[in-house]
């Protein structure tokens, strides 16, 4: 099933930009300033936090537009590329080394669980477009779901209620509610008891 892109740049970006459309930014001037505004805050106020301080934490993502249900838990490792994009329930973890990369926006249900260095990445380019432009995806990250350490979840992939990607797996594809997936690329390898 063909994934639709939330953001294109190539229908954003002018191409008067750079001659050379792989020298284009792949968005506009006050986006890359929100983001600069952000990658300082971060590297001032946020990384160098105490471990405990998750009010802290998620006080910062609030401020820059993040939402975030109650008990909220990322660690002064994790790393939010644009909280304005950054839609979660209540007990939502982020541990240390986790990254979400999310041009477009990315919801994570309640309970909602990511390990040390895991990674949504929700971006890519079209390779087949001249223009090499980014392609940025919606994702979504179910209730008490929980992503193992290292693994990945490529663009537009969503994750189901309950579902577990294992240790190092990648999701290329949607994995179910409820199931265990493992490998590279992920298969389902059993179900899991619903709660």
């Amino acid at each position: 099933m063909a994934r639709h892109a939330h953001y294109n740049a190539a229908e954003h970006i002018p191409a008067e930009t750079a001659a050379d459309p792989y020298l284009r930014p792949a968005f506009a001037a006050g986006d890359r300033a929100r983001r600069m505004a952000w990658n300082l805050c971060r590297a001032v106020l946020y990384r160098p936090s105490p471990r405990p301080m998750h009010a802290w934490r998620a006080f910062l993502l609030r401020g820059f537009g993040a939402t975030l249900g109650p008990h909220c838990h990322f660690y002064p490792g994790s790393k939010v590329y644009a909280p304005w994009n950054l839609f979660c329930a209540d007990a939502v973890a982020a541990a240390d080394g986790a990254e979400i990369y999310n041009p477009a926006p990315v919801r994570l249900g309640s309970h909602a669980i990511l390990s040390q260095d895991a990674y949504l990445c929700g971006a890519t380019h079209d390779i087949d477009d001249p223009r090499f432009p980014l392609l940025a995806f919606a994702m979504e990250v179910g209730a008490y779901a929980w992503i193992c350490a290292r693994a990945s979840v490529a663009p537009g992939v969503n994750v189901g209620e309950g579902a577990v990607l294992a240790l190092g797996a990648i999701a290329t594809r949607d994995i179910e509610p409820w199931c265990v997936y493992a490998g590279v690329p992920a298969v389902k390898v059993k179900e899991r008891k619903r709660r």
